[in-house]
């Protein structure tokens, strides 16, 4: 009988060890799940109502079991309670309140507290897994990882990781790609999620990042940081726009992703199942960069809205096609790329518009001025764009005009003032029918024409306006199904800086008792030691810079034979 439980004891330890190896958990968390299994029996043999615990020796596989009482003064529940002056017999040392064991003697499992016990075990062992494969790839979003096609289901691909188990969806695959069970795939962790069924690990071949990863795998020079991939765009499974920049002037970062004869970039071209790949130098000058972005197309000429992140490109008459490309897909994965929106124009079209625009600012003069044509289209030649302009410049720029003297140049000032009082009053009386109240009107910076466009966004006093954020007054770009849409702002049409409208909005909540002066004052103060910090930063690294710049020049080094063969003959 000795050496039957002794074979018993050694099975159950070898059990657990064979199950903690082929699960990948810990031999602790078997065993543990073992004695929860045996004190779920043992509480089925000797009643629900006591308070059993089953320990497992993890070097002999001796099993104990226990009943945990409380001692207490009056025993009113004997499965759980124990007397003071009884516990006492057990153990002098006890007071109220100690949990004191009292030894079970072991029990014969039978066949439905055997199915139960494997039940529980089951149970414990998955979820232990379940948190180790969590664990374990939690971290490593971001990564590529190989695996092979465990299965195909409704178009979702199921990935075998040898550690665990991946999906790849039907949509974060390339088009017309397809696998079967046994193949090998390469994919991308974007995601991983701790659910219901278990921690469910997310891949995709179509992320931008996985493009960034096969290069970073394919080019030693992104690998080893001498690269830097700034900025991915893909039209997953047709083309990619991929921008890069060197931290060595001595290395051409798009040389260096091209690879001899193409074979660094072909490498991961084959992988993408043929995509093409536009390399592209990355520029921190915006234009500079859209300009490169938009290749092979040419660009004569580019006009940036900073506040607005909107780039207008002029681009020669035969190179439209080429620019916008098929469906649009330059220009947008170009705009993808470099975070603009980009609207771009022939130079027939450019002409056309410019000719358009002269003729209605000419058309404008000659209404609120009262002037001939000629007189309008001298003014609208020499830049102005506005009435606002010819009210408040100088009275030397208009009569320096070719055709124009001092008198002339007073009499179409006073014009233009006549025009603008004439226009505001107007405009006054249109917000007054519009209910934009007189609070709001007298808010410094915001113009008749202003309140008018607010009180037609229903933005009508001072607290109203107090609520808005600088987005609301000047728009704003989101992405909309994966396409970056603009969003009006109420007064995206005036020449309102960001600054500027914050601190409108800002003077408002003031007005509206939201923020008291010493708010303002504060948070003025934060800025201004925010600013000098930065400054001294910049400071300091170009101090750096400079040093680093003296030892060079004290020490230069050699230059190699093959860059002097490269200098162009004068």
């Amino acid at each position: 009988m000795a050496q039957a439980v002794s074979a018993n004891r050694l099975e159950l330890l070898q059990i657990a060890d064979a199950v903690a190896r082929e699960k990948s958990i810990d031999r602790e968390v078997v065993l543990d799940a073992m004695a929860e299994a045996i004190q779920k029996a043992a509480r089925s043999r000797y009643g629900v109502e006591n308070e059993i615990r089953a320990r497992i020796n993890p070097s002999t596989g001796e099993i104990r079991l226990v009943r945990l009482l409380e001692v207490v003064e009056r025993v009113e529940t004997d499965a759980v309670e124990i007397a003071l002056e009884d516990a006492k017999r057990l153990n002098p040392e006890v007071v109220m309140g100690d949990l004191i064991e009292d030894e079970l003697p072991p029990i014969e499992f039978g066949r439905i507290a055997a199915q139960t016990a494997k039940q529980v075990i089951v149970q414990k062992v998955r979820d232990a897994e379940r948190e180790r494969q969590y664990d374990e790839f939690k971290d490593r979003i971001g990564e590529v990882v190989n695996g092979s096609v465990k299965r195909v289901e409704y178009g979702n691909v199921i990935v075998d990781l040898g550690r665990g188990e991946a999906i790849v969806r039907r949509d974060e695959l390339l088009p017309r790609e397809t696998f079967r069970n046994s193949d090998r795939i390469r994919a991308y962790i974007y995601d991983v999620r701790r659910e219901q069924r278990g921690p469910q690990i997310f891949l995709s071949r179509t992320h931008p990042q996985f493009m960034s990863r096969l290069f970073t795998q394919e080019v030693p020079e992104i690998y080893d940081g001498i690269i830097e991939v700034k900025a991915v765009a893909r039209d997953s499974g047709s083309r990619a726009k991929i921008a890069v920049r060197s931290n060595d002037t001595a290395i051409d970062p798009v040389g260096a992703c091209v690879g001899m004869r193409g074979s660094r970039v072909q490498a991961v071209v084959n992988e993408l199942q043929g995509e093409k790949i536009d390399i592209i130098q990355w520029s921190d000058e915006p234009a500079t960069f859209i300009v490169n972005a938009l290749a092979p197309a040419e660009v004569v000429k580019v006009v940036l809205d900073e506040d607005t992140q909107r780039i207008e490109v002029v681009v020669p008459d035969d190179q439209l096609s080429l620019a916008i490309g098929r469906r649009g897909q330059n220009v947008r994965l170009a705009s993808q790329l470099t975070g603009w929106d980009i609207d771009i124009l022939t130079e027939a079209e450019e002409s056309e518009r410019r000719q358009a625009e002269f003729a209605q600012r000419t058309a404008i003069f000659i209404d609120a001025l009262d002037v001939d044509e000629m007189i309008a289209q001298l003014l609208a030649s020499e830049g102005f764009t506005s009435i606002e302009d010819v009210a408040y410049v100088s009275l030397d720029e208009i009569a320096e005009i070719e055709g124009f003297d001092a008198d002339t140049a007073q009499e179409i000032q006073n014009r233009a003032l006549d025009s603008i009082d004439r226009v505001n009053a107007e405009l006054d009386a249109r917000r007054v029918e519009l209910g934009v109240a007189d609070d709001l009107a007298g808010l410094p910076g915001l113009t008749p024409a202003m309140l008018v466009a607010l009180g037609e966004d229903e933005i009508k006093t001072i607290e109203d306006f107090a609520g808005c954020v600088s987005d609301d007054l000047l728009g704003w770009t989101e992405s909309v199904e994966g396409e970056r849409k603009r969003m009006a702002g109420s007064l995206e049409s005036f020449e309102l800086s960001a600054t500027d409208a914050d601190a409108l909005i800002m003077q408002a909540r003031l007005l509206a008792g939201w923020v008291t002066q010493e708010d303002l004052d504060e948070m003025a103060a934060g800025d201004e030691e925010a600013l000098e910090e930065e400054v001294e930063y910049v400071e300091g690294e170009e101090v750096a810079a400079v040093e680093e710049t003296v030892e060079e020049t004290e020490a230069p080094e050699a230059i190699e034979a093959s860059e002097v063969s490269e200098v162009p003959e004068a």
